[in-house]
């Protein structure tokens, strides 16, 4: 292939176009010319950082998970390992039985691993702490026996209770995906915790197997950089304008085309020839342009649900807050009752400036709430002024915040989180094996194999491979 289209200017985007000009190891004097095309008008997608408050935050993804290496590998490779800057907080809370509660020990993703530290937390209540008794005295057979894919709420719920699940378990891997775990794929979420559920006796013994607490020496959990995600961003689209990729932004596509062996990118009377295209969007957008050339294709993508959500960002002076900020930040459970009749509109709240050392700003403190989860796009309606009277308002009602914020920004990610609903992981390998028939062709996002930077990152470079691979048909 002498000529490859990326259509998406995401992380998963910029990574396919690094690695098809010859990734890490350097520019491959062999490598195909590159077409990035990017439908708004920045690179980065999520990954944005602005100025607030005099100094640089971000707007999106605050961080990565460091145990993976995808992430941190690519900082790296692109001369940014001096910027990384490790998490400098510990510890979270919960909001349950009227006040945020410090999260326990022995959690995976969760699920409860341990007795007593989750039942001397004050967050199940009697009924909760029940349910774990019976686990580690009675614990109840997985009936089903083995199985492909589970749900990740009845799962645990059948195991450990369904308060279990409505105090622990949906607010970490339901606010992780913005979503409910009562739908939600084990296998694509935690597949540890579907192998733990089919072995024999307790589930919270099998899961201590399977997933072993992390040693001292361990390496911090997530990093950031101090120049914010966009630094990532900045740094890569230089590398690869040095490279030769040509790069175009604000330039929305309208069709694909099949011509022979090559295909046709249309954006209006424009037209780019290319052997293979990566497409590297969310799912609905891939399936638009891929439905006319493979009808099932283009159902397995448009039936990819998402999740948009709001971030507010918020300056907050010291005088306003009444009682101390403690660990990282704290989830909302999806079924808290808020002040008003209706739910909580606020899923989750970042202590920005507590959890990462280098955004410590004195006499003021950087806070983040986030809005909205599947099923939940009230703050959609809302105009920015309301998101932030409510924000502040619930904010005020949970941890005791006073006064007015100093400054606070709305920002809005429409399309932000995909739904991993059971055997999620089948209908990705029908789309892979779907694509891999057009020939030429590859896709890359968080809708397909994990939803964090560093599963972008490989989901990238995983498309490269497969389009610089495949035979032309």
């Amino acid at each position: 292939m002498t000529r490859v289209a990326v259509i998406g200017g995401g992380i998963s985007g910029l990574v396919a176009a690094w690695e098809l000009t010859g990734g890490d190891g350097g520019p491959r004097p062999e490598a195909p010319q590159i077409t990035l095309v990017e439908s708004s008008a920045r690179l980065g997608g999520p990954l944005h950082s602005e100025t607030f408050g005099g100094g640089v935050v971000d707007l999106g993804p605050d961080g990565f998970l460091g145990r993976r290496p995808e992430a941190l590998d690519l900082c790296h490779a692109v001369g940014l390992g001096e910027s990384l800057v490790p998490i400098g907080g510990r510890g979270a809370g919960v909001w349950a039985r009227g006040r945020v509660r410090p999260l326990p020990e022995g959690l995976a993703l969760g699920v409860p691993s341990r007795f007593w530290p989750s039942a001397r937390s004050g967050i199940l209540g009697l009924r909760g702490v029940a349910g774990l008794a019976r686990d580690a005295l009675l614990p109840r057979p997985d009936l089903r026996g083995p199985i492909g894919d589970r749900s990740v709420g009845p799962l645990v719920a059948h195991k450990l209770g369904r308060r279990v699940v409505d105090r622990l378990v949906d607010p970490l891997i339901g606010g992780i995906h913005a979503g409910s775990v009562d739908d939600m794929s084990t296998t694509a979420t935690f597949p540890p915790l579907l192998a733990a559920a089919q072995r024999r006796g307790s589930l919270m013994r099998a899961l201590r197997a399977e997933v072993p607490a992390p040693g001292a020496d361990a390496p911090p959990l997530f990093w950031a950089l101090d120049g914010g995600m966009s630094s990532l961003v900045t740094r890569l689209g230089a590398a690869l304008v040095a490279r030769g990729v040509a790069v175009h932004l604000a330039h929305p596509i309208d069709a694909l085309e099949r011509r022979g062996t090559s295909w046709a990118v249309r954006h209006g009377d424009q037209v780019l020839e290319a052997d293979g295209v990566v497409i590297a969007t969310p799912a609905p957008i891939a399936a638009r342009l891929l439905q006319p050339h493979d009808d099932e294709l283009g159902g397995l993508l448009g039936g990819i649900d998402y999740a948009s959500v709001a971030l507010v960002t918020l300056r907050v002076a010291d005088d306003s807050v009444t009682t101390p900020l403690t660990g990282t930040g704290f989830l909302v459970p999806r079924r808290s009752a808020g002040r008003r009749d209706d739910q909580w509109a606020v899923t989750a709240c970042t202590y920005l400036s507590q959890k990462w050392p280098h955004l410590a700003r004195p006499g003021e403190h950087l806070v983040r709430a986030s809005l909205g989860r599947f099923g939940d796009d009230r703050a959609g309606a809302w105009t920015d002024a309301e998101v932030i009277e409510r924000v502040w308002d619930e904010l005020g009602a949970l941890v005791g915040l006073s006064g007015a914020p100093m400054e606070a920004r709305v920002t809005r990610w429409p399309l932000a989180f995909p739904q991993y609903r059971v055997h999620h992981l089948l209908r990705t390998t029908g789309i892979e094996a779907a694509v891999a028939r057009l020939g030429g062709v590859g896709v890359a996002g968080s809708a397909y194999r994990g939803v964090g930077i560093p599963a972008c990152i490989a989901s990238g470079r995983a498309a490269s491979h497969a389009v610089m691979l495949a035979p032309p048909t």
